[in-house]
């Protein structure tokens, strides 16, 4: 059994959420031991790119200040970092750290933001896909990492959250590398789950008092949740965040592999929750992306027939260049290299599209929309 922490707060005002949050993370007593004072930790935040707080993308400071105060009063020194999309160099941290209220954070409560932009190289002879791979040094130099994650649907991956979240020490635009490397789901799923096992968070929170729903992680819709989770296990985090805003959890690929790899079971029989009990939680479903059903039809019949109809039904993107700022972000985002700029706007070349949505998720205009087939109209209802 794997515990699993929930507590109720309603709005990002500090009392509140400190309240709820050291609620949430004392009912985690196996986390005590790890908060040795002295120890350097990384509080690895959501920070896919240039957000304000309200746009409800990145992991609110509220929750990220408390999560810090709760490690300091341990006497652990605290570093706040991520490696967001697109290029990981020290202006472009100042700008997000700043647009998210992580200067903020530091500055109350004295912590330090991660401007390290360096890279290592790291093996994980047990990994399944991913033996070999480059992860920011912050992440690979402290005692240990908590991940400080957000609750969003997400365009590839159906739901972001804990384990998702740790893509995040990828570096800058290698994560692009490694989505075209891994192109499909279940690849990629792998490789999210290789990144978590090596990275052993001590323990996970979500901010889940403003999520997002639609076509996340970016450009959904926010969606008030209430809720604060926390555990020390990625997966039955993601189990029960994925159960609460109505998504079957083995419907997650990380979640159903990490199953299939012997990890967790993706079952709610195998989680004690401490706090508010799932069945005292009532939140309406969250909607889904409009990418989502091509992942679903794996299981559904024979894989050839499911591996045909996913490439007919693959949703693509669409830009709106009266929305387009030409700022580029896209194409430097691009794992598959199809954007062209030289007209001065983006024009992809759909055909070798992999649909991995990372123009979708980085553009800060919200000008890239995910065009579904009139098909899934009559199959997905």
């Amino acid at each position: 059994m794997k515990t699993v922490s929930i507590t109720e707060c309603a709005a990002y005002g500090y009392e509140e959420v400190e309240k709820a949050v050291f609620a949430c993370l004392d009912n985690l007593p196996g986390i005590k031991s790890k908060m040795v004072s002295g120890a350097r930790v990384l509080v690895k935040v959501n920070l896919l790119k240039r957000n304000a707080p309200e746009d409800a993308v990145t992991t609110h400071p509220a929750v990220v200040e408390a999560v810090v105060r709760y490690l300091q009063a341990a006497g652990c020194k605290v570093i706040v970092g991520d490696s967001p999309g697109g290029p990981f160099t020290v202006k472009r941290l100042e700008g997000i750290y700043k647009a998210a209220g992580m200067t903020q954070v530091a500055e109350k409560t004295g912590c330090e933001l991660n401007y390290d932009v360096a890279a290592v190289q790291v093996t994980n002879e047990q990994a399944q896909k991913l033996k070999s791979m480059q992860i920011i040094k912050i992440a690979e130099d402290v005692d240990f990492v908590v991940s400080a994650a957000k609750l969003k649907t997400h365009g590839m991956m159906v739901y972001t959250g804990a384990v998702k979240n740790l893509f995040g020490v990828i570096p800058g635009l290698i994560k692009a590398e490694y989505h075209f490397k891994m192109k499909s789901v279940e690849n990629f799923a792998h490789h999210l789950i290789d990144i978590c096992e090596y990275i052993k968070p001590v323990f996970t929170i979500i901010d889940a008092i403003e999520g997002m729903e639609g076509d996340g992680p970016s450009a959904g819709q926010k969606r008030h949740a209430g809720l604060i989770l926390a555990s020390e296990n990625p997966y039955a985090l993601d189990t029960a965040a994925a159960h609460i805003i109505g998504i079957n959890p083995l419907t997650v690929p990380t979640v159903k592999l990490a199953r299939d790899r012997g990890i967790f079971s993706g079952s709610l029989q195998d989680l004690t929750v401490k706090g508010t009990r799932l069945e005292d939680i009532h939140i309406p479903p969250f909607k889904l992306p409009g990418s989502l059903h091509d992942n679903l039809l794996a299981g559904a019949m024979p894989e050839f027939a499911a591996n045909f109809l996913a490439n007919i039904l693959r949703a693509k993107p669409v830009f709106n260049y009266d929305l387009c700022i030409s700022c580029g972000d896209c194409q430097r985002g691009c794992p598959a290299r199809i954007i062209d700029m030289s007209s001065g706007k983006p024009v992809p070349d759909l055909d070798q599209c992999i649909s991995c949505f990372c123009c979708h998720e980085l553009c800060p205009k919200k000008a890239i929309d995910i065009k579904k087939h009139w098909l899934h109209k009559l199959l997905f209802r």
